[in-house]
């Protein structure tokens, strides 16, 4: 499958996965949560004809080593979650577990920009860490609705980001990859 529709279709399903598993914890108004959900929708609409539109040759396959490296930050990303959350949850902070998902699933993006030769997945992932970031700080200065906030603030970036990507043929400029 051509790499740049799989990443699209990851993004869309991590993306959704953010937005609805956690936006009936916001307590919106009715209005913000049909506003949101119209956006999601607006979004997997753009991102399915991009993909249907997609005519772009598909971007060379990674080399071994930036293979590697993607491995490496997967593991990472599926070990740290639940250590993560296990020990914010010990500390009497499980609320934040969702701003650490953020934050780790944000992190795992930073190494593939080296690993596939482009710099989308850097700028994808400093925004999500910036998210997370925030939602924190705004969590721990009391705004209880802020790290499910932070998760479909999330989402919605991997929906927009899953789109873009589509849409200029993550045309970020390159970055050397990694030998062999």
């Amino acid at each position: 499958m051509h790499g740049r529709r799989l990443g699209s279709l990851v993004g869309v399903v991590g993306g959704l996965a953010f937005v609805l598993g956690n936006l009936g914890s916001t307590h919106a108004p009715v209005v913000a949560v049909v506003l949101v959900v119209a956006a999601v929708a607006a979004l997997l609409v753009l991102v399915a004809r991009a993909w249907v539109r997609d005519t772009a040759p598909p971007p060379p396959p990674p080399s071994r080593a930036g293979l590697r490296l993607y491995g490496v930050a997967v593991v990472a990303m599926v070990v740290l979650i639940p250590v993560g959350s296990a020990l914010l949850g010990a500390a009497g902070a499980p609320e934040l577990s969702r701003c650490w998902v953020v934050l780790v699933v944000g992190a795992h993006f930073l190494p593939f920009g080296r690993a596939f030769g482009t710099t989308v997945f850097v700028g994808l992932g400093a925004v999500l860490v910036g998210v997370s970031v925030v939602g924190a700080v705004a969590a721990t200065l009391g705004a209880a609705t802020a790290p499910a906030w932070t998760a479909v603030v999330a989402g919605l970036v991997l929906l927009a980001s899953a789109w873009w990507g589509l849409r200029t043929g993550a045309g970020a400029p390159s970055l050397p990859r990694p030998p062999g």
